[in-house]
């Protein structure tokens, strides 16, 4: 409200809908593959982990990459199909989605490393990547982001949320990786 009114919190809304979309696709996988990485982990088989592991980065990060570009070539669509009856607040949504979309980058990787921990039965380690990545990340940075860049600070925070859900993500993968043994 502060930064754009009730325009700006219209446009976030928007976002925040076909963000839920898009997420689907990355909850859908780690939902699917959970019982199959969590069967691996129990028979000890290791090496299959290991390609499940890997398979599935390289799948989460090039749909990542699709999304972004499909989001970048949908956003006066998609915008329009939400807030066509308001000119002004098309132009907002739509110039703000087009820096939002970039999150779609991100998003599957923080949802798949939570999703990946769970299937090891590491709940601790997954609830605190969730906790952190829904919560705090991305409380900090719509707090922080808009005073160092305006109402733009806005839709770059779920993208530097999801960027840190990313590192943090990493940072545990690697920190547990001689525990579970995948990597």
């Amino acid at each position: 409200m502060k930064y754009a009114g009730e325009d700006g919190v219209a446009a976030y809304g928007v976002m925040m809908y076909v963000s839920m979309i898009f997420s689907a696709a990355f909850l859908g996988y780690t939902i699917g593959v959970a019982p199959v990485i969590g069967f691996h982990y129990g028979a000890q088989n290791y090496v299959e982990l290991k390609g499940l592991l890997r398979k599935s980065l390289v799948m989460i990060s090039v749909f990542g990459v699709a999304m972004v570009g499909t989001a970048e070539l949908l956003a006066a669509p998609i915008s329009k199909a939400f807030v066509g009856y308001d000119v002004g607040l098309l132009k907002l949504t739509i110039s703000g989605f087009r820096i939002f979309a970039l999150c779609f980058a991100f998003l599957g990787f923080g949802i798949f490393v939570s999703g990946f921990f769970t299937a090891l039965n590491d709940g601790l380690t997954s609830a605190l990547i969730a906790f952190l990545r829904t919560l705090v990340f991305q409380s900090a940075a719509i707090l922080i982001l808009p005073m160092i860049w305006g109402f733009n600070g806005v839709w770059v925070s779920v993208v530097v949320a999801e960027f840190m859900s990313l590192v943090l993500g990493s940072v545990f993968l690697l920190l547990k990786k001689n525990k579970y043994r995948y990597w």
